[in-house]
């Protein structure tokens, strides 16, 4: 079978596609034929090697797959052949034709969704899910801004917050991002390269402040975010790529409460939880992967680039 390998860290051409051996499931294990992988940010921050957590190398990249089962192993009863799932949780990597998996790390992909979207859910949903009632824990009635609301956790958390009942806010990079958000249904959006947008942002609830902010970009905005906080209030800190200046005196005067997060700390039991939640909402239809763009597979550097590119539009997707 093909699938991406890094043999030593670096820059996006790190990425090489490579015939590797088949995978054979172990006692408790499944196989996945993969119709679509999700590419994520912190998979270009390990590729780098400037990710605290390193990969064992040489590895396949990703977490994130969505196809039809392809083999069972020994004890796995809940799936048969040619069933349709999705995972977040790979053990041999998803950026390949085929991806190992824990049989109770594999979930049920109603036929509505396609394999792109299901691709799309496992880091960027369970992050979003994690970090809105996890972290957070946020209630029907209560205020939530998004700082960076068009990537793929944006869109996610976006989703969630509406279905739970929360009034939803969200900053995009650009006018367009803007409309995007837009058709996602915010009534509430701004621009956050315009000067002084966080008085738009302090404006959204008429001075009053949000009650939860999702911090997307902490190193530029963690020491601003309290502006435009509620007393009391709780930030999550999802995504962050260097340092920041911040004042404590700021979350003093509000009694706020930060948190930071990742996903890599979620036990096994706490991510089927979240997982199990995420298939009720798509079969509800509260939930819809946004896809921005597709890779094949042997343009995984392609996909690296993207995935940290400004501009977003929902998820980054490689196809074997």
């Amino acid at each position: 079978m093909k699938a991406i390998r890094v043999h030593h860290t670096g820059e996006p051409d790190v990425l090489q596609l490579e015939e590797v051996a088949d995978l054979q499931p172990g006692a408790g294990q499944v196989v996945i034929k993969v119709e679509a992988a999700g590419v994520n940010p912190v998979e270009t921050y390990v590729r780098s090697g400037k990710y605290p957590q390193k990969a064992p190398l040489p590895y396949t990249p990703g977490s994130d797959a969505a196809g039809t089962i392809a083999a069972v192993g020994e004890g796995v009863e809940n799936w048969n052949v040619g069933d349709r799932v999705f995972t977040g949780r790979s053990i041999s990597g998803s950026y390949a034709e085929f991806t190992l998996c824990s049989a109770d790390m594999v979930f049920c992909l109603p036929d509505h969704i396609s394999f792109e979207q299901g691709a799309a859910l496992g880091v960027p949903y369970a992050t979003a899910h994690r970090a809105l009632f996890g972290k957070a824990g946020a209630k029907k009635g209560e205020s939530v801004f998004i700082h960076g609301a068009t990537g793929g956790v944006g869109v996610a958390a976006i989703q969630l917050a509406r279905a739970a009942g929360l009034t939803v806010g969200g900053s995009a990079g650009s006018p367009s991002g803007e409309r995007f958000l837009a058709s996602l249904g915010l009534k509430y959006t701004t621009n956050h390269n315009a000067p002084n947008y966080m008085s738009d942002v302090i404006g959204m609830t008429c001075g009053r402040g949000f009650d939860i902010i999702l911090e997307m970009l902490a190193n530029q905005n963690l020491g601003t975010d309290p502006e435009a906080l509620a007393p009391y209030g709780r930030i999550v800190v999802i995504g962050n790529r260097g340092t920041v200046e911040v004042n404590p005196r700021d979350w003093m005067s509000r009694e706020a409460t930060i948190y930071g997060m990742t996903l890599f700390n979620v036990r096994p039991e706490g991510l089927r939880e979240i997982y199990n939640s995420l298939v009720e909402g798509l079969e509800r239809g509260e939930l819809k992967p946004q896809i921005d763009k597709i890779f094949e597979l042997s343009q995984a550097p392609d996909a690296h680039e993207a995935v940290v590119a400004p501009g977003s539009r929902g998820k980054i997707i490689l196809k074997p």
